[in-house]
């Protein structure tokens, strides 16, 4: 069995929180305007979301393919043409549905992060190191009973 370590598995959830949000980033930064690749990768660097193209490609790909994305080729006065990718109606509408959820999703959690959870009362407690057998309930077994 692999040893537990804390920050391997911190950067494997914050990798898996990153991948679980960049469809939605890219529209986001689509919706404001056309973007070639390179520039997409750039703005969310500057956001602190490190991405590569090996990554990024799939995605406008994926997009693109849904109908959120379509993209023209324009000429560049430094090399080959390039794919600008813009946002489409059907991308405008899914990004607005993408917006209330992360609007639901991080109210959620900003709420989460504030509370104070107060403990359970002590007898509510079973502790695990007793024997099933010992555990006492007055009340009919009801565990062949649907919820």
């Amino acid at each position: 069995m692999e040893a537990f370590n804390v920050n391997q598995t911190i950067e494997k959830v914050k990798s898996q929180m990153r991948k679980g949000i960049l469809e939605y980033c890219i529209l986001l930064i689509l919706h404001q305007r056309e973007a070639y690749s390179a520039d997409i990768i750039r703005i969310l660097q500057e956001s602190k979301l490190i991405i590569v193209e090996g990554t990024l490609y799939p995605l406008l790909s994926r997009l693109k393919n849904l109908g959120l994305l379509s993209y023209s080729w324009v000429e560049s006065t430094q090399g080959p043409p390039r794919k600008y990718y813009k946002i489409t109606e059907k991308g405008d509408y899914f990004l607005t549905h993408l917006n209330d959820a992360w609007l639901e999703i991080s109210h959620a959690v900003e709420d989460l992060s504030r509370r104070d959870f107060p403990a359970l009362p002590a007898q509510e407690y079973i502790s695990v190191s007793e024997p099933i057998d010992t555990i006492q309930n007055d009340e009919k077994d009801h565990s062949d009973q649907p919820l």
